[in-house]
């Protein structure tokens, strides 16, 4: 596999692994599609993964990101995984409501609010 420039931040806390975006602006679809896959590779290397990601310094999301985490979210969830996201701009925010994703998932203010909700 050729090493390819990841648009993505991975840390392991424990059993918790943080995801995060070098990128203000998640609008190019081969990136989101590259950064989706690198995602799931990380879901199906665990048995019930315990997602966090950080939305932090994150400017503006694309319809094709919006989609790529409700697949990462089906994805957690066949496992049995949690997924959370953190750091989300009012903006974005406001997107998720409109569009009632903030049903679907469970947003937090802050990482360490969201490392607090992991059972």
């Amino acid at each position: 596999m050729p090493p390819t420039e990841t648009r993505l931040k991975i840390k392991r806390d424990g059993s918790i692994i943080e995801v995060g975006f070098r990128d203000r602006n998640i609008l190019d679809e081969a990136n989101i599609q590259a950064s989706g896959e690198q995602i799931g590779a990380i879901i199906e290397a665990e048995a019930s993964p315990k997602l966090l990601i950080s939305f932090a310094n994150v400017e503006h999301l694309s319809s094709a990101a919006l989609g790529q985490l409700i697949t990462i979210n089906n994805k957690v969830r066949a496992k049995q995984g949690q997924l959370r996201l953190a750091n989300i701009d009012p903006q974005i925010k406001e997107v998720f409501q409109i569009t009632r994703l903030n049903k679907l998932f469970q947003i937090h203010d802050s990482t360490s609010d969201a490392l607090k909700s992991f059972a």
